[in-house]
């Protein structure tokens, strides 16, 4: 497998080629930059090496813990990690999910301590619906679907070259080309 090092080497290798496709495909600056960002973000901080104890991992300093459930829950290189399919979907999912507990928490303590009324999953989710449709409004239609593309290239880029890896440190590169 390929050290992280390599891993960062190929995010920086395709972030002008994955930028000028996008650009090529939407014909628009926008998606582009949204892509390529969310590319680069997904290669080097929210690839399929969060499930162990990785650079990737180490990158978040001090939110890392917020990676640690994840860690317990998948084994290293699972399909759920790792996976072209699920890996980067069941991220976006955890990660939101925790991204909701880590404002509902404080949120929740600072009503109990102050005698005042209790948030709700309910008002958090009407929340996310507002902010997901300010950034629709303010980034298009398809926002969020060019955040999911370019995390997902991202993370597939890792997986791709683990797989590469695999094939030549075992002799059998034919077999993956």
């Amino acid at each position: 497998m390929p050290s992280g090092k390599t891993h960062d080497a190929i995010t920086f290798l395709f972030v002008a080629p994955v930028f000028a496709a996008t650009w090529k495909l939407t014909s628009s600056f926008p998606p582009a930059l949204i892509v390529t960002v969310c590319f680069a973000f997904g290669g080097l901080m929210f690839g399929p090496d969060l499930d162990t104890h990785s650079k990737q991992y180490t990158r978040w300093s001090i939110f890392r813990y917020l990676w640690y459930p994840y860690q317990a829950f998948f084994k290293h290189r699972s399909r759920w990690s790792h996976g072209l399919i699920f890996g980067t979907f069941l991220r976006i999912v955890y990660f939101m999910g925790a991204l909701t507990l880590l404002s509902f928490v404080p949120a929740f303590a600072l009503a109990w301590h102050t005698g005042g009324e209790l948030p709700n999953l309910i008002e958090f989710a009407r929340l996310w619906s507002a902010i997901g449709e300010y950034v629709r409004a303010d980034l298009g239609e398809y926002a969020f679907l060019y955040v999911f593309a370019g995390l997902w290239l991202g993370a597939a880029s890792h997986t791709i070259a683990d797989i590469a890896g695999s094939f030549v440190k075992t002799g059998r590169v034919s077999e993956f080309l």
